[in-house]
């Protein structure tokens, strides 16, 4: 009995270490992956023809009920989805190919710009003058 206890536990503290250095390897893989590889869409290929449907831009009253850190996270989601877009664009140019789905970048630009204003409108509500200017130099850098 003693040696099923000791047996048993080292077994399956050996099977614990064998799970938890396969997460780790697991997640060292997707880690290690290059980071270029986000410019790019990974599921689609460039000749492939099925029409894809995107989402539509945020609206502005949409945008409104989201607080200042969530605006601010979605301005670089939108940032990094431009820049992969174009990169994506200049990519099949160079190789004589049609961009599929340009609208895309409409719709990116479309949101970036009316988080730009509903942080601008946040920025003139605001009562304290110190806070108000900071927050309009804020949105000016974005």
């Amino acid at each position: 009995m003693f040696l099923t206890r000791v047996f048993g536990k080292a077994l399956f503290g050996a099977a614990a270490k064998s799970e938890a250095s396969v997460a780790a390897a697991a997640a060292f893989s997707t880690a290690a992956r290059n980071p270029l590889e986000e410019f790019f869409e990974a599921d689609r290929k460039p000749d492939d023809d099925t029409p894809v449907v995107y989402g539509r831009s945020w609206k502005a009253s949409e945008l409104r009920l989201k607080s200042w850190d969530d605006l601010n996270k979605l301005w670089y989601v939108l940032l990094k989805e431009k820049n992969m877009l174009m990169t994506q664009r200049q990519m099949l140019n160079a190789q004589n190919l049609n961009f599929p789905s340009p609208e895309r970048i409409s719709k990116v630009r479309k949101s970036m710009c009316r988080i730009k204003h509903v942080l601008t409108e946040r920025a003139i509500d605001e009562p304290d003058p110190r806070r108000s200017a900071e927050m309009k130099r804020m949105v000016n850098a974005l």
